[in-house]
């Protein structure tokens, strides 16, 4: 299959056959059935992890394979349909799920290769009963087009044009008749409705009779369909815990109407492979109930024949505490998966990993084909995105089209401006990108956010740069929404996700013409970390890093000189690698202030016009002051680093390392690793961490 999902082969391979040909029984955009057909017990598999990570993509991808070739049906529960009842019907007549069954149903009884469509008749019935509660306005157009909505799910297609939509038309009017009095309508409605799913002889008849009985076992119902369609809707009408009994028996009656399809040998000799229903976002809307309903239905020996994928932002939920996890490659061959017996141990959580650098590399040589690539922009791509699909898909797209008009850094990709396919016009890539990882509130005070490094610093920023009302409360809700979409935590870091970070900064200077934003936020931390009698390393590194941010160089690179004899090697290090991943207030764009001149000063062409302090060693203050900036500039994740400002590194801690002949070593071994890692566009190695690097 080629699915242009780089790293996702374990979902969708089929030579071995990857997860989803293993569950649905059939190979991808295929209809002849795999080899030993799909398993009897059916995890419900779900793909967590935050915004970017291909959930979306992944889901989309399976629909495109299997769609003609077996019954899918994908929906997102973030789409608006779900977000509130359509205009003028009841709140008590509608639901997130039961809207969403009935997106579903219609989607699966779209006819597939070899077979007709699929009726559902249980799910009929039960949808009437719900709607027919918000039907006492005797709004009679608003009412038939919900009624033959739902009564469509029975069109079975039959090649005796008509008949389908004159029985619709029939069963439409004797609902309208059922409404022509006083008083309540739900008893009419439901009568009618068992009425006419009684009449006739035609096997379609006696399948809808069939499903009209199945309602005599819903509780209470003492073996009359009718009483159990009555319960059903008013245990929908009393909301809370009735209410999701009663959506519980309407995913039931979907899945019980599935089953009839794929019951009997002629049945399944047309339906080779099992239906696919696929979930997006399903932190929201409907999501969770529906797959509380099924794993319920599941857990108490009522199987299904369906294939369930889901995509869950963040990388759990409450009611998942006893899901198998199992990570992408590990499924590749096998589910490792049992179900456990408790409802939320019949659940698969899948975490969708980053891409690879590999990945990364064919992804923008791909998108590029035909256009010259700078030879660090893969790895850099890689580094700034930190393996997002989305930023690498995004930033590919970007150098296919800009590259040609001299763009050639990834900041430079990102502010150019992007066309994507069916929009018109251009914004810029960054633009696009907060669009799709952002949490949707608060997107400007997040902005000014970015650039604090904990709870304190949020707040301090928040107190003198967002309106009033926001303060410590706003501070701590954006928090625990970060935590909620599943952005990772990280240490000196108010968000961890150092790709969504990086746009935020961005964006921040891009703010304004003048960056007054961008320099008010500087400032304000410079005053946070001021020096404090007992602070720790980490607040001189926060301040010092904040004034480089503002293009303040001369405090860091006393600091770094003056500390030189006075700190171990590795401590000095590590110092002036985190000082030196500050924030660029370059141009990174066509309309930006200037020209870098990190590399000018990293090669020591300023150092003629250089006055070092009075009482300074004059060649060491200016050794540190090149290798700051050649840091600075190889580890900007928005730069492409520079190989001649790489191998100066080298050079500069190698010197340094003959100042330090008693602990010398760990300057010389940056000295060979740093360099290497800035080419290779990679964390630099700090000395003591070799399994680590610094971010």
């Amino acid at each position: 299959m080629q699915t242009g999902l780089q790293g996702r082969g374990a979902l969708f391979d089929t030579d071995p056959p990857g997860l989803a040909p293993r569950l649905v029984g059939l190979p991808a955009s295929e209809h002849r059935p795999g080899a030993g057909g799909p398993p009897d017990d059916l995890p419900f598999v779900v793909l967590t992890g935050g915004r970017g990570l291909g959930k979306s993509a992944a889901l989309g991808e399976l629909l495109a394979a299997y769609k003609g070739h077996t019954p899918v049906a994908l929906i997102d529960c973030e789409d608006r349909q779900f977000a509130g009842p359509p205009p003028r019907r009841p709140p008590g007549s509608w639901s997130a799920v039961s809207q969403a069954l009935l997106a579903v149903a219609e989607q699966l009884a779209e006819p597939a290769t070899g077979a007709g469509r699929i009726p559902f008749p249980r799910l009929t019935a039960g949808l009437l009963a719900v709607a027919a509660s918000g039907w006492g306005d005797r709004d009679l157009p608003r009412i038939r087009q919900e009624a033959e909505r739902v009564l469509l799910l029975n069109d079975t297609g039959s090649w005796r044009a008509g008949i389908a939509g004159r029985w619709v038309g029939r069963v439409s009017a004797r609902l309208t008749e059922a409404l022509s009095g006083t008083g309540p309508v739900v008893e009419p409605i439901i009568e009618a409705t068992l009425e006419v799913f009684s009449e006739g002889v035609s096997p379609t008849h006696r399948r809808l009779r069939r499903a009209a009985t199945w309602y005599r076992d819903y509780p209470n119902a003492a073996g009359s369909p009718k009483l159990g369609l009555v319960l059903l809707s008013g245990h929908f009408r009393t909301d809370g815990d009735s209410r999701t009994h009663a959506e519980h028996h309407l995913v039931r009656a979907l899945l019980a109407d599935l089953g009839d399809a794929y019951t009997g040998a002629l049945q399944r000799s047309q339906r080779p492979g099992r239906p696919v229903v696929l979930i997006d976002n399903a932190q929201t809307g409907p999501g969770t109930g529906l797959i509380g309903s099924v794993l319920r239905d599941r857990a108490d020996g009522i199987a299904d024949r369906v294939v369930f994928f889901a995509g869950l932002r963040a990388h759990g939920h409450p009611s998942l505490l006893n899901a198998t996890r199992r990570a992408l490659p590990e499924v590749a061959r096998s589910n490792g998966w049992a179900h456990g017996g408790t409802a939320s141990s019949g659940a698969l959580l899948v975490p969708l990993p980053p891409l690879s650098a590999d990945d990364t590399a064919h992804i923008v040589g791909t998108a590029c084909r035909g256009v010259p690539v700078p030879p660090l922009l893969p790895p850099a791509t890689h580094r700034l995105t930190g393996g997002s699909p989305l930023g690498t898909a995004l930033l590919a797209e970007s150098a296919r089209q800009n590259l040609p008009r001299g763009a050639a850094s990834p900041g430079e990709l990102l502010t150019a401006g992007l066309s994507l396919r069916g929009e018109h016009g251009t914004r810029p890539a960054y633009r696009e990108l907060l669009d799709r990882l952002m949490p949707g509130d608060h997107p400007d005070e997040l902005t000014v956010l970015a650039a604090a490094h904990d709870r304190a610093s949020a707040c301090a920023l928040a107190d003198a740069l967002l309106p009033d009302g926001f303060g410590a409360l706003g501070v701590l809700g954006l928090e625990e929404r970060l935590a909620a979409e599943g952005v990772p935590a990280a240490p000196g870091y108010f968000v961890g996700d150092p790709f969504l970070r990086t746009l935020l900064l961005l964006a921040l200077y891009r703010r304004e013409p003048g960056h007054d934003t961008w320099r008010s936020a500087h400032r304000t931390l410079v005053a946070h970390y001021a020096p404090a009698p007992g602070a720790g390393a980490g607040r001189a590194r926060h301040r010092l890093r904040h004034e480089l941010a503002l293009g303040t160089t001369g405090p860091a690179v006393a600091h770094l000189r003056d500390g030189f004899h006075r700190t171990g090697a590795d401590q000095w290090l590590a110092e002036l690698a985190a000082i030196a991943s500050a924030p660029y207030p370059g141009p990174h764009g066509p309309d930006g202030p200037g020209p870098d001149d990190r590399t000018e000063i990293a090669l020591g062409g300023t150092d003629a016009d250089t006055r070092p302090p009075d009482g300074a060693d004059a060649g060491l203050h200016l050794r540190v002051r090149r290798l700051l900036h050649g840091v600075w500039q190889v580890r900007d994740p928005l730069a492409l680093p520079d190989p001649a400002v790489a191998e100066r590194l080298g050079h500069e801690l190698e010197q340094l390392a003959e100042l330090r002949p008693a602990d010398g070593e760990a300057l010389r071994r940056a000295s060979r690793d740093w360099p290497a890692d800035a080419l290779a566009a990679l964390p630099l190695r700090l000395p003591g961490d070799d399994e680590g690097r610094l971010p």
